[in-house]
């Protein structure tokens, strides 16, 4: 699997692998990698957001030291 270049590549990439899964014409075999390599990005999307949800958690954090507020 080409690792994508952002996450919004990877969720458009999801996409369209869904439609052609859900498709009844597609092949077992074609299904199969075509699974696989959703999974792969599942990993690298789920990946990319854990990492932003850390970014806005630190953000979070120094904006509540400098007003000393919880958000």
């Amino acid at each position: 699997m080409k690792q994508p270049k952002s996450f919004e590549e990877g969720m458009q990439r999801l996409q369209e692998l869904l439609t052609v899964l859900q498709d009844d014409t597609t092949p077992l075999a074609q299904s199969v990698k075509l699974y696989a390599e959703a999974a792969g990005l599942i990993a690298y999307c789920k990946q990319t957001l854990d990492k932003a949800k850390l970014q806005v958690e630190e953000i979070d954090a120094e904006l509540a030291e400098k007003t000393g507020e919880t958000l």
